[in-house]
């Protein structure tokens, strides 16, 4: 088999495609969460706690010299990607869970029959070998 054929059967596989659609929705998703939090979540909280906007607390590290631009540490960046880490991870745990009440129970295997009864013969053997061995252990005593 030439390579340029298992790469045309892996790419149309169906969980090649299925991820690449993941993909592409999650970061669609991944945006609009980041806008619901930055634009929607984040402006209340900062008026809460006096007025503050997250995307914009830094602690400078060096300050801007000439041409250098200041060196910071943004911390409020990732305050916010926190945010919206929780919030995405939250919606995806909900919409997973939603899925998984949605599918429909597979029915489970059928318990295997039980044995079924010895016969009448069976017992009438089972009576002769155990007179039988206890015959052969008086006899070996």
């Amino acid at each position: 088999m030439s390579l340029i054929q298992e790469f045309k059967e892996f790419a149309v596989k169906g969980n090649a495609v299925d991820m690449a659609v993941g993909v592409i929705v999650g970061a669609a998703f991944g945006k609009v969460v980041s806008s619901l939090v930055a634009d929607v979540f984040m402006p209340p909280i900062g008026v809460v706690v006096g007025g503050v906007d997250f995307t914009k607390l830094a602690v400078t590290i060096k300050e801007a010299a000439d041409n250098a631009p200041a060196v910071t540490l943004n911390y409020g960046m990732f305050i916010q990607s926190i945010v919206d880490f929780t919030i995405i991870a939250f919606v995806i745990f909900l919409m997973i869970k939603m899925i998984n009440s949605l599918k429909k129970e597979e029915p489970t295997a059928p318990e295997p029959a039980a044995e079924p009864a010895p016969t009448k013969e069976e017992l009438l053997l089972t009576e002769i070998r155990d007179l039988l061995e206890k015959t052969y252990m008086k006899q070996g005593q």
